[in-house]
């Protein structure tokens, strides 16, 4: 994509595009016209467009988009998605979910902040830089249907397919709502990693006047709970907060007074930085269930699975364009921040630098989720002020 002198294309308006984009109703899996759409205003522009639905055992078919302009290195993609969560009690909202409507400066929709308005921001910006004459390099949208979902068929196996055709990312920029309370507040530079644990503590069901003739599986679970929950697993590191391990179900499947049971069960999550892998937690775990068992008698099962592993993009070239981009805009010196839950940066950061800024995350998921119209229009100039300083 190589050309000094000014073309004649459409320019995108970033508002307009997010409304077009949030009337699509793309609620995890369903495409719901957004796809198309995405893949209509980039093929106007000169993008190559490629649709790619996957398919896996147990989880719905996904569509994804990748669209590529310029075959040269650098590559610079934006990546994102245009499902949405589910819009809930419909009664609930001031609006239609998915009118799109603008009151009081506030663009209201499902998807309007996570994330169609970064990816309507990002267009109007590409778009611009098109009609300036374009850039040297090249630049892409990995665009799925996934994120909000099982995550299987959507990023991830984007990826896999494009290193199977030899395309390589150099830098990606995923357009997440980072930002807590301001546009400029923030830019996320790497991700916890997070893994998934269930318990199963074993013992014998038996009548309760009769302890001597069962064996009570909960006071070996409560002491097992009692011990993860104990263990102090770091203090955090220069750029992650401490890891943490939270219980989020215990459950005993007895509706009878007396009876002991059989069985009880736990589930529990850590979020975990850069100083822990998921093999070593699960081996950290099972010495604490080990010691239970050891001291209490019994067994149980443990199943852990993890869902990402923690990363850290180390603050450098395209960290530093976008902080200087979203001063320029905001006035805001944005911190360079780790936190919060996973995205598909986790899948990226295996291929290609990745950071993620895009909009404030305070309405993400919930009822009348709503962008700033002032948010919308300064992140396609941020956006485009990074494309500017990328490729000069």
């Amino acid at each position: 994509m190589e050309n000094d002198a000014p073309i004649s294309v459409s320019l995108l308006d970033p508002v307009a595009f997010a409304q077009d984009l949030i009337r699509c109703p793309s609620v995890t899996p369903a495409e719901g016209g957004a796809l198309d759409l995405l893949e209509e205003r980039l093929s106007e522009l000169g993008f190559t467009c490629t649709r790619l639905p996957f398919s896996d055992t147990d989880t719905p078919d996904v569509d994804n988009l990748y669209a590529r302009l310029g075959t040269q290195a650098p590559h610079f993609c934006f990546a994102g998605h245009t499902d949405v969560v589910p819009v809930g009690d419909a009664k609930a909202w001031s609006v239609d979910p998915f009118e799109a409507a603008i009151k009081d400066g506030l663009l209201l929709g499902r998807g309007a902040t996570d994330m169609k308005g970064s990816i309507a921001a990002f267009a109007a910006a590409v778009s611009r830089l098109i009609a300036k004459g374009g850039v040297k390099g090249s630049i892409s949208f990995l665009i799925t249907g996934d994120e909000e979902g099982p995550a299987i068929n959507g990023t991830r196996k984007v990826l896999e397919w494009l290193d199977a055709q030899g395309d390589v990312i150099d830098d990606c920029l995923v357009g997440e709502p980072t930002n807590p309370q301001a546009l400029g507040d923030m830019i996320k530079i790497g991700r916890r990693g997070s893994t998934n644990g269930w318990i199963t503590a074993r013992g014998a069901q038996g009548h309760v006047a009769y302890p001597h003739l069962a064996d009570n599986p909960t006071p070996r679970l409560v002491a097992m709970l009692q011990r993860l929950t104990s263990d102090h697993l770091d203090d955090g590191t220069e750029h992650f907060q401490p890891s943490n391990l939270e219980i989020t179900q215990v459950s005993v499947d007895n509706e009878a007074t007396n009876v002991i049971p059989a069985e009880a069960k736990a589930r529990f999550n850590i979020r975990f930085n850069d100083l822990h892998t998921p093999e070593v937690l699960e081996a950290r775990v099972r010495t604490h269930l080990d010691a239970v068992t050891s001291e209490m008698g019994g067994t149980y099962e443990l199943n852990m699975i993890a869902s990402g592993d923690a990363f850290l993009t180390a603050p450098g070239r395209l960290s530093t364009l976008i902080a200087d981009a979203t001063t320029k805009a905001t006035g805001r010196t944005p911190e360079l921040s780790t936190s919060g839950g996973t995205s598909d940066a986790r899948f990226i950061k295996n291929y290609a630098r990745v950071v993620e800024f895009g909009l404030v995350s305070q309405s993400m998921h919930k009822v009348d989720e709503h962008a700033r119209v002032d948010d919308i229009n300064a992140l396609a100039d941020i956006y485009e002020t990074v494309l500017g300083g990328y490729f000069s």
